[in-house]
């Protein structure tokens, strides 16, 4: 059986990413080495990865970055984010790559690079995961970062996702919510 892994935000190659974001790694070379072996600490060869946007900075070759996905365990899906520009170049190694997706788990979970107020089925208690903020934004609602600076430099399970969003308890009413129960639509009329 394989698990459900959400990332974002590995930034491969980025030096500058090391201080701006506060990281414990004193080189990009350490930084790759730290997140391959926590990549691969948790995830097993057959389970699924997606990754919420901006794995590789600009600067890493088309060779690095499949050297890089050939030590990654996992099958590896990919939601763009705004520096995927070196992804896109090596897009044929994932699954398949996307702007966003709602993944059909039991409980169904939106994914972007972007934080979202409002999703998919966001007034059913559908989740979402994002990236792109670095673990600065704060959640909302049954929302959050799975970029590796909000989330222990490693993936987050699928099962990590429901513990984390089932200690939140019942939310009350969003406001998509209350709007839909206030003004409840009607059924139009056959002609």
């Amino acid at each position: 059986m394989s698990n459900i892994w959400f990332t974002a935000d590995e930034h491969y190659g980025h030096a500058n990413v090391i201080q701006f974001c506060n990281r414990p790694f004193k080189s990009v070379e350490e930084m790759t080495e730290g997140l391959i072996a926590n990549h691969n600490a948790v995830v097993g060869p057959h389970d699924t990865v997606y990754h919420c946007g901006d794995m590789f900075w600009r600067r890493v070759s088309i060779p690095e970055a499949n050297t890089i996905l050939d030590r990654l365990n996992g099958r590896h899906y990919l939601i763009l984010g705004n520096h995927d520009e070196v992804a896109k170049r090596v897009a044929g190694r994932f699954e398949w790559v996307k702007e966003t997706f709602l993944v059909q788990t039991p409980t169904r979970v939106w994914l972007s690079h972007y934080a979202h107020r409002s999703w998919p089925d966001s007034h059913k208690f559908s989740y979402h995961v994002y990236g792109h903020t670095h673990g600065v934004l704060p959640d909302y609602r049954y929302s959050t970062d799975v970029g590796v600076d909000a989330k222990n430099y490693r993936p987050f399970s699928y099962e990590e996702l429901v513990a984390y969003m089932t200690a939140k308890g019942q939310l009350p009413p969003d406001e998509v919510q209350i709007d839909m129960y206030a003004n409840p639509k009607l059924e139009e009329p056959h002609v």
